[in-house]
């Protein structure tokens, strides 16, 4: 391979990189093609990005980032590599938990996660359990409407008058 072709897919995978705040390092070997298809498919669904790389090119993007985090990765850059990027933080492990259920490809090797590093297989539940942007969205939105619900409810069954709604209120308080 020309050393400009090197660099063209080594600035390729910067930018995927800089694009996507997520990444699983993956192995899909053993897939054949009728497998690695509805993997794609599964995976664009989901709003992944599935790409095989050559480990020595993402190697040298991970020591350019100048990040130890990712640097930490690269130790799991060994036999065939695919790299699962998103924007979802745990699509891509629910995607693999599911395949795991009737093969053990794909398995993960790593994966870069809200900037952290996660390394090894026996990280897939943990990676299933992060929560995205909008799941911690709607448990933050209902955690404000609890109050509010409360005292509505105060305000409903304490009647009109504004005694009725303080009398109730001190009922919960205690």
């Amino acid at each position: 391979m020309k050393k400009e072709l090197k660099n063209q897919i080594i600035e390729t995978i910067s930018e995927e990189l800089k694009a996507y705040p997520n990444f699983y390092i993956t192995d899909i070997a053993g897939l054949n093609a009728g497998q690695t298809s509805k993997l794609r498919r599964e995976c664009f669904e989901k709003g992944i990005k599935l790409s095989v790389v050559k480990n020595t090119l993402f190697t040298h993007v991970l020591k350019a980032s100048g990040n130890s985090e990712l640097e930490s990765l690269i130790e799991t850059l060994v036999g065939n590599t695919a790299i699962m990027y998103t924007t979802n933080a745990n699509a891509p492990a629910k995607l693999i938990k599911e395949w795991n259920k009737k093969s053990e490809k794909p398995a993960l090797k790593g994966a870069y996660v809200q900037e952290c590093a996660f390394i090894g297989a026996d990280k897939l539940d943990e990676l299933v359990a992060v929560k995205s942007k909008e799941e911690l969205l709607g448990d933050i939105i209902a955690m404000l409407q609890s109050p509010v619900k409360n005292v509505l409810g105060a305000l409903q069954s304490g009647g009109q008058t504004i005694a009725g709604v303080v009398k109730t209120l001190e009922e919960k308080n205690q």
